[in-house]
């Protein structure tokens, strides 16, 4: 009779471990999105100061991601949570990986952007701008669903993983011509070609976080939609 009063505690600890891992969650994706930041401001402004951080930062962003395994690990291992809550967790912990792989294509791009800097500017660089536009906007709204536990957005963002797929095989098409024409700038061209990729690549991860909340908020299972209307 006396052990009843335990059980409010219990659950407001496990609320607490659940909220903590969701806040390392979101503490990665800020830091992911200014490093990210860095990068393309690094490449557009043609400073590889804003370049030097996103890769010095990068080592802290490995550090959360292997301390929301850490803490998702231990949520299972102590509360053993189901349902919902099982989902949760393992969502979150799916969701730091991707959000860590976001980080690396920042790196990717700021070391890149440093060879294009010591370079002559080229005026294709621009064709990057909406690919940069749209994976970004990608990125913020898979994190916003997983903040804001909207499953309804998160469906929204996949179908828009295939339109910057598309917008990368054309700035790949522009830029594969171009060389033909001017060889002087081949390896610009070959940058810009990695950059984009990069950029398709972070829309590719940002899709996946928004199939893992999804999968949280709703118990659906959406990766494979649509994979054969997409071939």
């Amino acid at each position: 009779m006396h052990a009843e009063p335990a059980r409010p505690h219990t659950l407001t600890t496990f609320t607490a471990a659940l909220d903590q891992l969701r806040s390392t969650v979101l503490m990665i994706s800020s830091l992911t999105r200014r490093n990210l930041q860095n990068s393309i401001k690094g490449l557009m402004e043609r400073d590889d100061d804003w370049c030097n951080n996103s890769i010095a930062d990068d080592e802290e962003i490995d550090l959360l991601e292997m301390q929301i395994d850490r803490e998702g690990i231990e949520v299972m291992s102590r509360f053993q949570p189901v349902a919902s809550d099982l989902r949760e967790v393992i969502s979150s912990i799916k969701i730091g990986a991707n959000i860590e792989r976001i980080a690396d294509q920042a790196v990717n791009i700021a070391r890149r952007a440093r060879k294009l800097n010591e370079q002559p500017e080229l005026a294709e660089l621009h064709l990057l701008d909406e690919l940069i536009l749209h994976s970004m906007e990608m990125f913020d709204d898979a994190i916003r669903a997983f903040a804001e536990r909207n499953g309804d957005l998160a469906k929204g963002i996949k179908p828009r993983d295939k339109e910057l797929d598309q917008l990368n095989r054309n700035l790949t098409d522009t830029l594969v011509n171009r060389m033909q024409d001017d060889s002087t700038n081949l390896p610009g061209y070959l940058n810009l070609i990695f950059i984009s990729r990069c950029l398709e690549r972070i829309g590719d991860h940002s899709a996946s976080i928004a199939e893992d909340v999804v999968f949280a908020v709703h118990a659906e299972d959406i990766r494979h939609l649509g994979k054969t209307a997409k071939e």
